[in-house]
């Protein structure tokens, strides 16, 4: 994953002969939301869901349980690049939906059936990403089978610095968060490690544990830092990283969450994958226990909510 430098907070994005300004004043707290007609099949529901947010109509699907509601919602949040919705046919969107928990996965601004221009993130600016996915939520809560009480996010890689924002902008509505290789850090310390540890190299040095080390001393936070977003959150959350992760400082993330944990008492777990990569929800993943792990998690937390 590879950011372009920090501009500024308000900002053009020119992308294919059209410029969108990214402005901090972005919120989707009331999206005009159709549905289509539900689609029952063998062993869920789909419904077709159109939202409308900050100039845009964003398209998904809705996944349900095939079973009597309400449910507990995740809501999906992407990473970097023009990412479309997942699909049924994604192993681990069938084990959330299985576990008896509505799942939620739009396409990207910009990308397939959403308006918009794709990628603000890719630039490190991410006010339409967290607008859009906190408009997400408020689009699905308003369906009758789905418990809004027991809504929360799932996301991977730059959803960790969307999602804090969107979290804390929404005044903490969500009821937790579940992030895959998360950055914890300034998008320019993640700019930094992604080069030297080689992410984008044909045949990269091994990722030593010295060689780690090495990288982290030499990390400078600039950029757009999740860090304060985190610390306003009062929802539970887990991160689950990869110690071969050649994208993000994943050790450095995870130390970050931990300080939170220990002097602030926010309600985060951390997991860290001895021998995994950055994809870890990729099919297949770096590490198979990723997503089981974080169901189980979530599980827990809706039951409790």
């Amino acid at each position: 994953m590879r950011l372009l430098p920090l501009l500024t907070v308000v900002f053009a994005l020119t992308a294919c002969g059209n410029s969108i300004n990214d402005p901090e004043s972005a919120r989707c707290n009331s999206p005009r939301t159709t549905f289509d007609h539900k689609i029952v099949l063998a062993e869920h529901v789909e419904v077709e869901v159109h939202f409308r947010c900050v100039g845009a109509v964003l398209a998904g699907t809705l996944y349900l349980p095939k079973r009597a509601g309400p449910f507990p919602a995740v809501v999906y949040v992407h990473s970097s690049g023009q990412s479309a919705r997942w699909t049924w046919d994604v192993p681990w969107v069938q084990q959330i939906v299985g576990a008896g928990i509505a799942f939620f996965s739009y396409d990207k601004r910009g990308v397939g059936e959403s308006e918009g221009t794709c990628c603000p993130g890719d630039q490190s600016h991410f006010n339409l990403l967290a607008a859009d996915a906190d408009g997400a939520v408020n689009a699905v809560r308003t369906r009758a089978e789905i418990d809004p009480a027991r809504i929360g996010f799932l996301g991977i890689s730059q959803a960790g610095w969307v999602v804090p924002l969107a979290v804390v902008r929404s005044h903490n509505r969500v009821v937790f968060i579940a992030l895959a290789s998360g950055a914890a850090v300034t998008t320019h310390e993640e700019q930094q490690w992604s080069k030297l540890a080689g992410e984008e190299d044909a045949n990269p040095a091994p990722l030593t544990s010295e060689k780690k080390a090495e990288i982290t001393r030499k990390l400078r936070p600039s950029g757009f830092d999740p860090v304060p977003l985190l610390g306003q959150m009062t929802v539970p959350g887990i991160w689950v990283y990869g110690r071969g992760d050649r994208s993000i400082p994943a050790e450095k993330s995870a130390a970050t969450l931990e300080r939170l944990r220990k002097t602030q008492g926010k309600d985060f777990t951390v997991v860290l994958f001895p021998h995994a990569g950055h994809g870890l929800l990729d099919t297949p993943p770096t590490d198979p226990r990723a997503m089981p792990t974080l169901l189980a998690w979530i599980q827990k937390h809706v039951r409790q909510s």
